[in-house]
């Protein structure tokens, strides 16, 4: 995503961090090991803007004292490859990957549901080779628009999963038809992510485990 807006962040020891203000709910570092060095990671970001955010992998951060709130909390979960398959959702709906602009562009306006920031994803993430974003389409009526979704990055063990939404139903509408598409796509990895409230007790309805906390901080200024 960083990528798609013009936005280099650099791989540390402990964090990745990015030195300019990353895009619109994405965070400007993410820790990659326990207790990593407070003063080091917030001195790699861009503090001075408003909205500078740290995803604290796991939850063990103390960024009060820089300037930070706790954004929000959540928990880590993790679903085996292999597990047992879920219905594939609907049998009025279709699942595929976008592959052009106008296709991605349905995708996000679907995602946005009216909020204004569906300019989020841009045409340069299809380019991106580990990126996948998933869409549930309507099969049935002449209009086939796009009714869920999520966007899926690989890596070599697992697959991350993010931005999972139905436009009816929530969660328990759109899982279905993505965890349906994963294990077509990726049968041989673990899909793993982080929720929180009530889409985590859904996520664990659909075969996850919570595997530990995190926690996400925004800055004050």
């Amino acid at each position: 995503m960083c990528r798609a807006h013009g936005v280099r962040g650099e791989f540390g020891a402990e964090a990745w961090a990015a030195a300019v203000r990353t895009p619109l709910y994405y965070p400007d570092a993410v820790t990659l090991e326990p207790e990593a060095d407070r003063d080091a990671l917030v001195a790699r970001i861009d503090t001075a803007s408003p909205g500078a955010s740290v995803k604290d992998g796991f939850a063990d951060l103390e960024l009060a004292e820089a300037g930070f709130r706790v954004l929000f909390e959540a928990q880590w979960i993790h679903r085996p490859a292999g597990a047992p398959a879920t219905e594939p959702g609907p049998p009025d709906l279709v699942w595929d990957v976008a592959g052009d602009p106008d296709t991605l562009r349905a995708w996000a306006l679907a995602w946005d549901g009216g909020a204004g920031n569906a300019d989020l994803f841009r045409p340069g993430l299809l380019a991106e080779p580990e990126t996948f974003v998933i869409l549930g389409r309507s099969a049935g009526g002449t209009d086939g628009r796009v009714v869920a979704g999520a966007v899926a990055s690989r890596s070599e063990h697992v697959v991350g999963v993010s931005n999972v939404f139905a436009r009816d139903g929530g969660p328990d509408a759109a899982w279905p038809v993505v965890l349906h598409a994963l294990a077509r796509l990726f049968p041989t990895l673990p899909v793993v992510g982080y929720e929180q409230g009530d889409d985590l007790a859904v996520a664990l309805r659909y075969g996850f485990e919570p595997v530990g906390p995190l926690r996400v901080w925004i800055h004050n200024g």
